[in-house]
């Protein structure tokens, strides 16, 4: 097994010679997906929009529901597989721009992937707005040799065009939602109306073309809908849909009360990740109740919730009254790279630096982002900060021992603080209160990379889950772009979850 992160900077990617071979992967040429475009800002209008002008997401969803349940689709919307107790799967998160990131992770996740059941991919397939003709180029072409089924539940992404493209490829529901009736004029409903983005009439003429990359019959897989649940082997697996704004409607809370009863062990899977960047964020449910409160039903039998929405990877191992819930981020399967530096020192639900983890490093992190914003600015001498300078300025920010051992010696400088401080890098909770909350939250909004075109490494990640009667083994794989990792990716995380 090759060195991951936490063992040398070469495991993380840092001085590996040669790019990988996974370009051969891509189309010739791929547009480059920037979110600094006010075009693609535009077109990503819906989620502002539903926050100011109300949220119609719920009200489209059951439409569409209601649509597959007449259809013929299982009215528990639970897919019942013949998996036997010991089996694996793939959850990939956050994967559709298109690009070098997303294509990078492909050849490891074959190889990692190559006897496993089936595949989730957790929230936002298709970037920037969920369009059918995306799905040639940032679904069906990368994913084409895994040889498995392939489940997804949406992301707000998949949202931007009403779930459409969604429907239409996972969901065998090919004609789209008839018009609603037209808001009475000058309400918020209308204005929401007026503005909203719509998906072009001639919006996936080229569906069935690239549907034949995927078309052998055991890559097929027909969902009830954008939420699901799947019975195999031992566990149940409960995928949900949180919409354009992270929370779940009361039709899809009654479904998911009704599915999570019952001493089957469970593992959740959403778009919208129940603890995240060191807070608690439980995803309201309408009519009352949270999404983490069925998790913490001891009467439920959760054993992990997963979530994608950000581009990164973390593990927070909660104590629910004298059981482990294990909650994962897993949200980076091709997307630009959320900053982990961002992440003030954690203490959240009993939970400290001892027991989380996360990929990329910290130190990892805010080296990525030194060097991507020297360049953007033209001043490399003074951004860019080596891995071992990183490293050594995080561990003194939050008072905590470096991940990895920095290679050579670092002196933390003026310089080194300097360039952390304006880059957003988290501290710890007793320090720096009043500023902390709103630099991490500019630096992960505002700040990201956007897509940029960049070299590796690029600190993509998947998980592969190992189910057993008596447990289940998770595994977090890296995918940095490099030869040196392509083929034998890094496990950078790896825990085993009792399942009795």
């Amino acid at each position: 097994m090759s060195d991951s992160s936490r063992d040398t900077a070469e495991g993380a990617g840092w001085g590996s010679a040669g790019r990988g071979a996974y370009r051969a992967l891509m189309p010739q040429r791929t547009e480059k997906l920037s979110w600094l475009s006010p075009r693609t800002l535009w077109a990503a209008r819906n989620g502002v929009l539903a926050s100011w002008f109300g949220d119609p997401t719920g009200r489209t969803r059951g439409r569409w529901v209601a649509r597959r349940t007449a259809d013929g689709a299982p009215a528990d919307k639970v897919i019942r597989r013949d998996d036997p107790d010991r089996f694996s799967f793939l959850v990939i998160g956050d994967t559709g721009e298109g690009d070098d990131p997303q294509y990078a992770v492909v050849p490891g996740l074959l190889k990692a992937g190559q006897d496993t059941r089936f595949a989730v991919l957790a929230s936002d397939v298709i970037y920037p707005v969920g369009s059918a003709d995306d799905y040639g180029t940032k679904f069906f072409r990368p994913y084409r040799d895994y040889p498995a089924p392939i489940y997804a539940i949406p992301g707000n992404h998949d949202w931007y065009e009403d779930l459409g493209g969604f429907m239409r490829v996972f969901c065998d529901d090919a004609p789209p939602l008839p018009p609603e009736p037209v808001p009475r004029p000058l309400t918020p409903a209308w204005l929401r109306s007026l503005l909203w983005h719509r998906p072009r009439p001639d919006d996936g003429r080229h569906l069935d073309e690239a549907r034949e990359l995927r078309s052998a019959p055991a890559q097929q897989a027909a969902q009830p809908g954008p939420y699901w649940a799947i019975d195999a082997g031992p566990v149940r697996i409960i995928g949900i849909d949180t919409g354009l704004l992270g929370t779940v409607d009361a039709e899809q809370g009654a479904w998911l009360r009704e599915v999570s009863r019952g001493p089957r062990p469970k593992i959740l899977v959403t778009g919208s990740p129940l603890y995240v960047d060191g807070e608690h964020h439980p995803c309201p449910m309408e009519g009352g109740g949270t999404v983490d409160d069925l998790v913490r039903d001891p009467d439920h039998h959760y054993v992990a919730a997963i979530g994608g929405d950000i581009h990164n990877y973390q593990r927070y191992p909660v104590d629910v009254d004298g059981r482990t819930v294990q909650y994962v981020v897993a949200g980076g399967g091709g997307a630009f790279m959320h900053a982990t530096h961002t992440i003030p020192r954690v203490s959240v639900a009993g939970v400290d630096e001892r027991d989380f983890r996360c990929y990329p490093l910290r130190g990892d992190s805010l080296a990525f982002y030194s060097r991507l914003y020297g360049r953007r600015l033209r001043l490399r001498r003074f951004f860019t900060l080596t891995e071992a300078e990183a490293t050594a300025v995080i561990t003194e920010r939050l008072g905590i021992r470096p991940a990895r051992a920095p290679g050579t010696a670092a002196r933390v400088t003026r310089r080194t603080r300097l360039v952390a401080g304006l880059l957003g890098t988290g501290r710890r909770p007793d320090r720096g209160k009043r500023f902390r909350l709103p630099v991490r939250k500019i630096y992960t909004q505002l700040f990201s990379p956007s897509s940029a075109t960049y070299d590796p490494p690029f600190f993509k990640c998947f998980l592969r889950l190992d189910v057993a009667p008596d447990a289940v083994r998770l595994r977090c794989y890296a995918a940095t772009g490099n030869r040196a990792q392509e083929l034998d990716p890094p496990v950078e995380d790896e825990v085993t979850i009792p399942l009795v």
